[in-house]
């Protein structure tokens, strides 16, 4: 079991702790390393994006265009263009395209989500669904997804194609799927899990596997690369629902407890109340009672002192190791270290 040590408050998470490396010896975890990899087709990426919605009705144009300038960690095709680097493809410009259809597949998902979850803020900023009515929000994001299918087409690679249909439909289930499974405080973990693999670990599977077709990856290599994004997207959800919990507005870009608000039932939620007593107490109060902000945080701070946040931690870096030994199986060239740092960023970022 990895060595760790962990401490959180109020308003921050810092966890640090020995990640099963490939060399397993303890490392600084950064992104730089594999961003810089890749920077000159992360900025060709970004091109596509933006060429991609310049051509649209104005109002459309000008608000895709912000969502697209508004950046984010751009983790999945950065995932795309790293896995792309064992089996290249024959046309590098393929690969450009697949990362940027994945990359806006994802944004598509955000403006709906937004829309889903009344969500006024993501990133600090305003959401589009603050600004326009829900209607015409759908709209936008249908809109972006046609954008990402038109450039997951450039690949012109079939098997790519329908892994992408594919993939849209595992996202849409995973979100009615957590639509219809809220408040229910009975629900088992494996409910979770299928929930957080609709809502992420799917496109982050997408991102890695995807590459490796394109380029005529060997078997084993390809089914190396899709266990590696599974393993990394189910770690990366539920560290995002562990920083719902311990973080604050600032730094999430949206209020604290917001699944919680919505009646999600998250990993760390799903802890806490595996406590009888505990159970009684959080349905007496979100479910009994009037349910407004006071109330809400009041659990938040229940379930952040207690031990449901370390519990949902060891399941983060259980995944984690599994999408590290996953990497091993693969040639031991620069993008798989990066990869791999990328993997241990996913468990120690606190946004």
């Amino acid at each position: 079991m990895p060595s760790w040590q962990k401490s959180y408050g109020p308003t921050t998470l810092a966890v640090t702790w020995k990640c099963r490396n490939l060399d397993d010896e303890m490392t600084t975890v950064s992104l730089a390393t594999a961003r810089n990899l890749v920077a000159d087709d992360l900025a060709a990426v970004e091109k596509k994006m933006q060429k991609a919605v310049g051509d649209a009705y104005d109002p459309l144009a000008e608000a895709l265009t912000g969502l697209v300038r508004s950046g984010g960690k751009r983790v999945r095709p950065m995932l795309t263009l790293l896995a792309g680097r064992f089996h290249p493809p024959d046309d590098p410009e393929k690969l450009i395209s697949l990362a940027a259809a994945i990359e806006a597949l994802h944004t598509s998902t955000l403006v709906h989500d937004d829309v889903i979850d009344g969500a006024l803020l993501r990133r600090g900023r305003s959401t589009l669904n603050a600004r326009w009515t829900p209607s015409s929000t759908i709209m936008a994001g249908d809109f972006f997804f046609a954008r990402a299918a038109r450039l997951v087409a450039e690949t012109d690679h079939p098997r790519v194609i329908q892994m992408f249909a594919r993939a849209l439909e595992i996202i849409v289930d995973g979100e009615l799927r957590q639509a219809f499974t809220a408040r229910d405080w009975s629900q088992p973990k494996e409910s979770y899990y299928q929930r957080i693999y609709g809502k992420t670990a799917a496109l982050f599977e997408l991102a890695t596997q995807t590459p490796a077709a394109l380029g005529a990856a060997p078997e084993a290599h390809e089914t190396a690369l899709r266990r590696f994004g599974y393993h990394l997207g189910m770690a990366f959800q539920i560290v995002d629902d562990v920083l719902d919990f311990v973080a604050d507005e600032a730094t999430l870009g949206k209020p604290a407890g917001s699944d919680l608000r919505a009646g999600i039932i998250t990993l760390p939620v799903y802890f806490y109340i595996q406590d009888p007593a505990r159970r009684e107490q959080v349905i007496e109060m979100l479910e009994s009672r009037p349910t407004g902000d006071p109330i809400v945080d009041e659990v938040v701070a229940l379930v952040r002192e207690s031990d449901a946040i370390e519990q949902a931690l060891e399941e983060a870096r259980d995944f984690v190791n599994r999408a590290l030994d996953d990497l091993t199986t693969l040639p031991a060239i620069p993008a798989r270290a990066a990869l791999a740092d990328v993997a241990r960023y996913v468990v120690e970022r606190r946004f």
